[in-house]
């Protein structure tokens, strides 16, 4: 394989591409009917699907980076400190390698390790127990799994993907560089590969990671990446730091991850021997309760506002789902905003912890706005401006700042996206998001009779809620899947062949 010709601007800029263009820039073309790009729980959740539908491996092709699945997710989940020993924030029955969703996460466990611990749980939450949660290490050794038993890595091509352009005969063109380039010159053009399929599938996860303005401003600024971390960044030498001598750390942000974040740092304390000061810093601080309607209510104390999962239960399968699928527009977005809003789950150990941290004098609550981040003075830390309700001014002084305040960048950040806004027909939701229809369709990027997919949290704010979430993603799936049989690609699963497969499953044996 030769070096190819660089796409020249006028073709970048072209909203289709025919067979010819691709051929004048010396580009290989390999046929498939189906592209999933990603590569991670989303594409797994939709090549399972599409294998349990009877999908041929011939049929499908993974574009990604990822060497499993679950690379990226269990990368973001250890940064927020959630090894895989400790537990992550969804059900026994969101089993992202099982679309039957049984036998669930704790009835796995229970035979795991002997015990009716983890049944007794899933069957007294959350009245008796807090919800039951999976271990992490449990979820991604059951995708490891279920990956190698449909085939995953025959269907896989590893590497990035540049580019998705509507086909004018139909379809699209997927513009591919394989992660292997050898044999291309040293200095020149990276060898590339166009995918010409009649479906495309996005599942590209997190755009990028999103630090808060004043704390990126201040780390280009002053080029310090080390005293100013996002959670979702690897910062281990912050923990270290930490126990080598005492510190004073400021932790933003009232979510999952900041309860996951300050759980480390105070089990260090327990544990380990640090003697960290832990100053909390609120925006907004929750009393009373949360929430814009009584349906809608989260409990709150000491301004942390609780609820099992990231949206109520129904979101998922009921009641707010069955709303949502009618809503349209600013109204279906205003919505979702009020089912979620910034909350952390129901944990007992972190509760007690904050209450004797607050005792204790090591764990402290500010509430304020920012106004300034600025260098504290020569080996003296990150001095934070804070402005109160009333508009006094003050400051904090802290070795470390921790902003665990959220994870996810504008879809203009992640590269594809971006070009399909801007040439592909796709267009923002009310919420910032791909816009997308019922069946997870990108609206105003259809070509011919081929469709343009897109599962995971680019959708969020579209007919379903809990897009970011395995169940989500496999609700996606599934409705894709229909959506692909409705079009003359395969068949949807009926319960003949859905008991059959869940026997395969339940055997593991290959599809």
């Amino acid at each position: 394989m030769s070096p190819l010709v660089e796409l020249t601007r006028e073709l970048l800029e072209s909203a289709d591409w025919s067979d010819e263009d691709i051929a004048r820039h010396q580009i290989p073309i390999i046929d498939t009917p189906f592209v999933s790009i990603g590569g991670g729980m989303g594409s797994l959740a939709m090549i399972d699907t599409l294998r349990i539908a009877g999908q041929p491996i011939e049929a499908l092709t993974v574009l990604s980076e990822l060497a499993v699945p679950s690379e990226t997710y269990e990368y973001l989940a250890t940064n927020s400190q959630i090894p895989r020993y400790e537990r992550l924030r969804s059900d026994s029955g969101s089993t992202i390698d099982c679309i039957w969703g049984w036998p669930g996460y704790a009835m796995r466990e229970a035979v795991a390790k002997k015990s009716l611990a983890p049944a007794y749980t899933v069957l007294t939450e959350p009245i008796l127990s807090n919800y039951y949660t999976p271990q992490a290490g449990q979820v991604y050794e059951s995708v490891e799994r279920e990956a190698a038993r449909i085939g995953w890595e025959r269907m896989l091509r590893p590497g990035v993907v540049r580019t998705v352009r509507r086909r004018r005969q139909g379809g699209y063109f997927v513009i591919h560089t394989p992660t292997d380039q050898r044999g291309a010159a040293p200095n020149g053009p990276k060898l590339r590969v166009a995918y010409r399929c009649h479906h495309v599938h996005l599942a590209i996860g997190y755009p990028g990671i999103r630090v808060l303005p004043d704390l990126q401003k201040y780390r280009v600024e002053h080029n310090d990446f080390a005293r100013v971390v996002n959670a979702y960044e690897p910062h281990l030498h912050v923990y270290e730091e930490m126990l080598r001598r005492p510190c004073t750390v400021l932790v933003r942000g009232a979510g999952i991850v900041g309860s996951r974040v300050l759980q480390r740092i105070i089990d260090d304390r327990d544990k380990n021997g640090a003697q960290t000061q832990i100053i909390h810093l609120f925006r907004t601080y929750a009393d009373g309760t949360a929430g814009t309607k009584a349906t809608f209510r989260r409990p709150t104390r000491k301004g942390w506002a609780y609820q099992g999962f990231n949206f109520a239960k129904s979101a998922w399968g009921g009641q707010y789902r069955d709303t949502i699928v009618k809503l349209e527009g600013d109204e279906r977005a205003k919505f979702v905003d009020a089912l979620g809003g910034t909350n952390t789950a129901v944990r007992d150990d972190w509760q007690e912890q904050l209450e004797r941290g607050e005792k204790q004098g090591f764990y402290r609550q500010l509430v304020g706005t920012v106004k300034n981040v600025e260098p504290a003075g020569p080996g003296k830390g990150v001095r934070t401006v804070i402005v109160d309700g009333s508009g006094r001014e003050s400051f904090i002084d802290s070795d470390f700042v921790i902003d665990a305040t959220g994870l996810e960048a504008g879809i203009e950040e992640h590269r594809v996206l971006s070009d399909l806004l801007a040439y592909g027909g796709a267009r923002k939701n009310p919420k910032g998001r791909l816009d997308v229809d019922r069946d997870f369709t990108v609206r105003g990027a259809q070509s011919g009779t081929g469709r343009l997919y897109a599962s995971g949290t680019s959708t969020l704010g579209g007919y379903y809620a809990g897009v970011d979430s395995f169940l989500g993603l496999q609700y996606a799936a599934l409705r894709i899947a229909d959506s692909l049989a409705e079009h003359g690609f395969g068949k949807k699963i009926g319960p003949l062949r859905s008991t059959s497969q869940w026997w395969k499953w339940a055997r593991n044996k290959p599809i």
